[in-house]
């Protein structure tokens, strides 16, 4: 009896296999453009290789991507309209390069919050989820994750907050850009690969930047003052176009869910935090580079001057309906509860 149940079960673990096997072979092949505008070097494109190459495996081989670097499909600043639009099936989305978008969004990018990338991936991706149907209904949000926090890289030393004046500054986020504004600096727009170009052309004196990328991006060449503070991190989205979702199997559908999660935003995160942690050794072996730290007074100061920029968003939260006591209280209670808070 013992033996004939085993060899009932095998048969059904079997037909199982072989079903799956047949399901799989039934979907339709699927084939993901990814569009990232990060220079081919960048770590995150290898972290996007390996999530796209463990879809394919997933899928029994159904969906295949190819991941287009470096802006190939269109410029940093479309990405989110690219996806929506069906120019690429996923995009690698700042959604602080479109100010006034994405207010809550724009909330995790408000300065002196995040402490570190790893945890602070986690903290923002559950975060965000509550929030992300509704502020980005246009795709399908697929994760967030954010880079190890950056600070000023400049031209001048700056060390408190009365330094910004007159300055003209590339931010990050629209946050760090409502910042530069209330302390009477200048924001100057561009993207990331464009950044060290406006530098060197002294179209900017300053740039709100994480620390490797600053190497990456040759803007080490262009700036020598570097502020020691986890100032800021830069909130980014992986987002889908929704037709595209939509045309899939529920297997294949099932493959993609499995792949937009909080586990899978540190996974693609991780490497990049490391990379950018990385930064401030290079930055500190370069000659003729002053990094230097802030003292508790100068600290405090760049706190008590946030009082604007905070009360600016909480405005700009009301104005779609949402509490922005309860936005910022989830992010804080998240950034907690995995151990990234500063």
């Amino acid at each position: 009896m013992r033996k004939q149940f085993q060899y009932t079960a095998a048969a059904v673990a079997a037909a199982l296999a072989l079903a799956t096997g047949f399901a799989q072979a039934q979907d339709k092949p699927v084939q993901l453009k990814l569009s990232s505008w990060v220079p081919a070097q960048h770590p995150l494109n290898p972290s996007l290789q390996a999530w796209a190459d463990d879809i394919k495996k997933a899928s029994g081989g159904t969906i295949t991507a190819t991941l287009f670097p470096s802006e190939q499909l269109g410029k940093a600043f479309d990405h989110y309209d690219m996806a929506r639009d069906g120019i690429s099936d996923f995009s690698y989305v700042n959604p602080g390069y479109q100010p006034g978008r994405f207010p809550i969004m724009a909330g995790a990018g408000l300065p002196f919050l995040f402490a570190n990338a790893k945890g602070g991936t986690a903290a923002i991706d559950a975060w965000y989820r509550e929030y992300a149907a509704t502020e980005m209904k246009d795709v399908k949000f697929c994760f967030a994750f954010v880079h190890d926090p950056g600070t000023f890289h400049a031209r001048k030393k700056i060390t408190v907050p009365s330094d910004i004046k007159g300055m003209k500054i590339r931010p990050a986020t629209s946050t760090i850009g409502q910042m530069v504004t209330s302390l009477g600096g200048t924001n100057v727009q561009a993207s990331a690969p464009e950044s060290r170009d406006m530098l060197e052309r002294g179209v900017a004196d300053a740039i709100t930047f994480p620390w490797g990328s600053i190497v990456l991006f040759g803007i080490d060449k262009v700036v020598k003052y570097h502020m020691d503070a986890p100032l800021y991190v830069t909130p980014f989205v992986w987002v889908m176009n929704k037709d595209k979702y939509n045309a899939m199997s529920t297997a294949q559908k099932k493959v993609i869910d499995d792949h937009c999660t909080t586990e899978w935003a540190e996974k693609v995160a991780s490497p990049w935090a490391d990379f950018e942690y990385g930064g401030h050794a290079k930055i500190a072996a370069e000659p003729g580079h002053e990094i230097y730290k802030l003292t508790p007074d100068q600290m405090k100061a760049w706190r008590d001057a946030m009082g604007p920029v905070e009360a600016q968003w909480a405005d700009s939260v009301k104005k779609v309906g949402q509490d922005p006591k309860k936005v910022m209280d989830g992010l804080k209670a998240s950034l907690v509860k995995y151990k990234a808070a500063l």
